[in-house]
C-alpha cells in the first residue's frame, strides 16, 4: 500500500467556473465534430423553422464556408441575441423532456459554432425588417439592420479557427464533401414535401450544383418513392418492397430491397425515428435479423424504414448529436421491423430484383459491325423475300419433312406461357431450364431453386412441429460475470423454443441443461459466449437459429436436384409451378437469384432489331 503524500495540502487543486467561451467550445467538441455536423445541426433548424427550400453550399470541404439558406419562418431582431445563448431554444419549454416533436431542442447548436467559427445569421420575419448577427470564437456582436426577403441566411465561416487543434483531426477536403452530402441526402428522404439543393462553392460565384431534390408530391408513399428514385437510384426503387406496419401504437414505414438487391457493406441502411435521421444497435440488428435467412453473412440488406411512435415511448436525449435513441420497449419496436419485413418478402413471393437481368444482358458481348448500317443502305421487303426465295434449299418431296422428323421437342409447343415463370421448352447443360413467358424467356438455376423449395419446406415442418432438443447426460455449467448471465437469462424462453435449454447456477453462472438435437454434440460454452458477443454487438442474437437453419439448409442442399441432371418435361413445368407459389424462391439460400427473366425487348435489342 503506498505511503500517504504528506504534500496534498500544498497541490490540492482549485475548482474554478469555467467562462461561457470555454464551455462552448467543450460543448462544440461533442455537436460539432466536422463540418458535416454543422451542416446536419443548420438543416434541422431549418426544417423545424417549416422551411420548404433549403439550399446548402460549402467551399473547401465545408472548412472555410458553409452557406444554408432556408425560406421557413425566420427569427426576429429580438430574439437573434438569445439564440446565441447556449441551452436557449422555441423547440421546448424544459417540462417534459421526452415530449420532443423537434429536430432540435437542446439549445446548443448555433452557440457552439459561434464558440468555434465565425457565424453570421440573417433572418426576417413576416410582418418586420431583415437584421443579422455576427459571433466569431464566442465574441457576439451588436444587431444590425440587413436585406432579405424572407427566411434565414446562415453563413458558418472558418469552422474551428477558435480552436486550431480540431483542425488537425479533419480528413481532405474530398471525404469531408462526401460527409456533407450523406447528411443532406439523409435529411432529403426524411422530408419528401422540401426542396434541397446542395453546391460546391469553393473558388467563389455560383459554384457547381452537385444535388438536387425537388419537392415531391402525391401521398407519403408516393412522395418518398419519388424522393429515393432520386437519392439512391432508380435501382433500389425498381426492387423496393412498400412497408407498412403497425403495432400497439408503433408504425412502421418506408422500402425495403428485395434479398437480391443486396450490398457488400451497410452503406444502404437508413433508419428513422420519428423522422429523426439515427444510428441505433437495436434498429440495425433487427433489420439484420429480417433478412437473415436470405442473405449469407457477407451481404447486407437496403432499406429505408421510419419508425413513428409516442415521443414518450423513446429517449433521444441521449447523446448531444441526437444519433442515438432508447426505447421503453425494445422488444415492441424490434418485432414490428421483423415481422413487416418478412410479410413483404413472404408477399412478394418469387420475385427476384431486375438488377440480375441488367447484369445478365450487360455480360452479352454482341459482335460490333465494321460500319454503321444506314437505312438507305438497306435492301427494300421486296428485294429481301426475292433474295430469301432464291436462297433456299431445295428439298425433294418429303426430304425436309424427313430430317425434321429426326429433331424432337422435348416440350409441347402448345404448352401455356401465361404464367409468371412461362414453360419450359428446354435443358441446357443438364442444369439450366429455359422457359418462355408471354414476353420473354426465363433462364432458371434448377438445383438453386429447388434446393430453396426443399429448404422451406424444412422449415414449414420445423416451425409446425418444433425443435426437438437433447439432454445433456451432465449439464455444462459455463462461467460468466453477472451482467452477461442476467442477460442470457432474459432470453432463457426464446432460447428454449430452439432447443436450447439454460437454467441460472449460483451468481454469475448458468447451466446448459439441453441442447438442439440437430446440431448433435456441440461445444455449449463457446455457442454461449457467441450468443453474448452478438447481444454485446447487436443487442439480440440469432446465432443458435442460424446454426439450426445452416443445418436445414445443407439438408436441402444434398436432397435437392442435382446438377447434371437430365429433367423431363413435367418435371420442369412442375419445378416452376412450386417456385411461383412459394415465398422467396427467387432467391437461393444465400441470397443468389434462382432465376433470370429477360424480357423480349431486351433480347431484340442484343441483335440489333430494334
Amino acid at each position: 500500500m503506498p505511503a500517504s503524500n504528506t504534500h496534498i495540502g500544498e497541490n490540492r487543486p482549485v475548482i474554478r467556473q469555467l467562462d461561457d467561451a470555454a464551455i462552448n467550445r467543450i460543448a462544440a467538441g461533442e455537436v460539432v465534430e466536422r463540418p458535416a455536423s454543422a451542416v446536419k445541426e443548420l438543416i434541422e433548424n431549418a426544417l423545424d423553422a417549416g422551411a420548404r427550400r433549403i439550399d446548402v453550399s460549402y467551399a473547401d470541404g465545408g472548412k472555410t464556408l458553409i452557406r444554408v439558406v432556408d425560406d421557413g419562418c425566420g427569427i426576429s431582431a429580438d430574439d437573434l441575441p438569445l439564440a446565441m445563448s447556449r441551452h436557449a431554444t422555441s423547440k421546448i419549454d424544459g417540462t417534459d423532456l421526452l415530449n420532443i416533436h423537434s429536430f432540435g431542442f437542446r439549445g446548443e447548436a448555433l452557440p457552439s459554432l459561434g464558440a468555434v467559427g465565425r457565424l453570421a445569421i440573417t433572418s426576417r420575419v413576416e410582418g418586420a425588417d431583415a437584421a443579422m448577427i455576427r459571433v466569431a470564437g464566442g465574441v457576439i456582436e451588436a444587431v444590425k439592420p440587413a436585406a432579405l426577403n424572407s427566411g434565414t441566411v446562415v453563413e458558418l465561416r472558418d469552422l474551428f479557427y477558435a480552436t486550431p487543434a480540431r483542425l488537425k483531426f479533419l480528413r481532405t477536403d474530398r471525404a469531408e464533401v462526401q460527409a456533407i452530402g450523406d447528411v443532406v441526402k439523409r435529411l432529403a428522404m426524411a422530408e419528401p414535401f422540401v426542396s434541397f439543393t446542395l453546391r460546391d462553392v469553393s473558388g467563389g460565384g455560383e459554384g457547381r450544383l452537385t444535388f438536387r431534390a425537388d419537392a415531391q408530391s402525391g401521398d407519403l408513399f408516393d412522395a418518398l418513392h419519388g424522393r429515393l428514385r432520386r437519392v439512391l437510384g432508380a435501382e433500389f426503387a425498381d426492387n423496393a418492397l412498400k412497408i407498412d406496419a403497425a403495432r400497439e401504437g408503433i408504425a412502421l414505414t418506408g422500402y425495403a430491397a428485395l434479398p437480391t438487391f443486396s450490398r457488400g457493406s451497410a452503406v444502404m441502411q437508413y433508419l428513422y425515428v420519428n423522422g429523426r435521421p439515427v444510428r441505433d444497435k437495436l434498429l440495425i440488428g433487427a433489420l439484420r435479423g429480417a433478412y437473415f435467412d436470405f442473405l449469407s453473412r457477407d451481404r447486407h440488406p437496403a432499406a429505408v424504414l421510419f419508425l413513428e411512435c409516442d415521443p414518450h415511448f423513446v429517449d433521444v436525449n441521449v447523446h448531444p448529436a441526437k444519433s442515438e435513441v432508447r426505447f421503453r420497449e425494445p422488444g415492441l419496436a424490434r418485432g414490428l421491423i421483423v415481422s413487416a419485413l418478412r410479410h413483404a418478402l413472404a408477399e412478394s413471393g418469387h420475385r427476384a430484383s431486375t438488377t440480375v437481368a441488367d447484369a445478365t444482358l450487360g455480360a452479352f458481348r454482341p459482335e460490333v459491325p465494321a460500319g454503321r448500317i444506314y437505312q438507305m443502305d438497306r435492301p427494300s421487303m421486296g428485294a429481301l423475300g426475292t433474295a430469301h426465295a432464291m436462297q433456299a434449299p431445295a428439298f425433294e418431296a418429303g426430304g425436309f419433312a424427313e430430317a425434321s422428323a429426326r429433331f424432337e421437342a422435348p416440350i409441347e409447343a402448345d404448352a401455356p406461357t401465361d404464367l409468371p415463370l412461362g414453360a419450359a421448352r428446354a435443358q441446357v447443360h443438364e442444369n439450366y431450364i429455359i422457359a418462355q413467358t408471354t414476353d420473354g424467356m426465363v433462364v432458371v438455376d434448377q438445383h438453386a431453386a429447388h434446393e430453396r423449395l426443399v429448404y422451406e419446406k424444412l422449415k414449414a415442418q420445423m416451425a409446425e412441429n418444433g425443435v426437438a432438443a437433447q439432454a445433456l447426460l451432465i449439464p455444462e455449467i459455463v462461467e460468466l460475470s453477472e451482467g452477461d448471465a442476467a442477460r442470457l437469462l432474459e432470453m432463457a424462453e426464446d432460447l428454449a423454443r430452439l432447443g436450447l435449454t439454460i437454467e441460472p447456477f449460483g451468481a454469475g453462472a448458468i447451466a446448459v441443461r439441453e441442447t438442439p438435437a440437430i446440431l448433435g454434440t456441440i461445444n455449449a460454452k463457446g455457442m454461449i459466449l457467441d450468443i453474448l458477443d452478438e447481444l454485446a454487438d447487436l443487442g439480440d442474437s440469432l446465432t443458435v437459429q442460424a446454426r439450426i437453419e445452416a443445418i436445414l439448409s445443407r439438408v436441402a442442399c444434398h436432397g435437392s436436384i442435382r446438377s447434371g441432371r437430365r429433367m423431363q418435361a413435367d418435371e420442369m413445368n412442375a419445378l416452376l409451378r412450386e417456385m411461383e407459389a412459394t415465398p422467396h424462391s427467387g432467391q437461393c439460400n444465400h441470397g443468389r437469384p434462382t432465376y433470370v427473366e429477360l424480357k423480349l425487348a431486351d433480347i431484340e435489342r442484343l441483335f440489333g432489331r430494334t
